[in-house]
């Protein structure tokens, strides 16, 4: 994508290997290069659908390249880091602030009036739809990736994401996307409260 706006080879694969240094880093169990190739593949099937392909490429590559389990602003500082990147070699303005609120979004992934924006929130929940054993590999990767806190912490924690997802009047909000991954992944994350000791309310 950066080819066609006549960005440098060679800041090209700067930019990609600082996205792979990130994703690739100790630490890094879910939100690994997977995770981007597996977003990556789910816009690719509703491509039909996006406005604006080149923005949703840049949040695929960005939206988890800064991912620290301690802060709250990961969303914001990758958004950012996306927005510093991009402006320096030139991308236009208006792309690189429609990929920043695609980045955004992923903070609360609430309903979007930019369409396109809803299919990449979509697409970074596609894993809730999963099937049961590909969700467990997730959320395993999730528990490892916050290894630093005991059950007695981080049980309570993502029992809150789960009723927050469960809580949702529609977790996908794309026709494409609910269509094929809302009732598996209420199953899903239903089962997984029910092994964090929760009730379904």
């Amino acid at each position: 994508m950066l080819h066609r706006h006549a960005v440098d080879a060679g800041m090209i694969d700067g930019h990609w290997l600082e996205v792979v240094r990130a994703h690739t880093a100790k630490g890094r169990h879910y939100h690994t290069l997977a995770h981007l190739e597996d977003v990556h593949a789910r816009l690719g099937e509703v491509a039909h659908e996006a406005e604006g392909p080149d923005a949703l490429l840049l949040a695929t590559a960005y939206h988890d390249i800064i991912y620290d389990v301690v802060r709250q602003d990961n969303e914001v500082r990758s958004a950012a880091r996306m927005s510093e990147r991009m402006r320096a070699v030139g991308i236009p303005e208006a792309l690189v602030r429609r990929a920043e609120g695609h980045i955004l979004a992923t903070k609360a992934h609430g309903a979007s009036s930019d369409p396109d924006t809803d299919l990449f929130t979509d697409a970074d929940l596609s894993i809730l739809g999963a099937e049961p054993a590909r969700y467990q590999a997730y959320t395993q990767g999730i528990r490892r990736e916050y290894r630093r806190y005991p059950d007695l912490l981080y049980m309570p924690g993502r029992r809150k994401v789960v009723r927050h997802f469960l809580a949702m009047s529609r977790i996908f909000k794309t026709a494409s996307f609910h269509a094929r991954y809302e009732a598996a992944a209420r199953v899903d994350l239903e089962e997984e409260l029910r092994l964090l000791g929760g009730e379904v309310r």
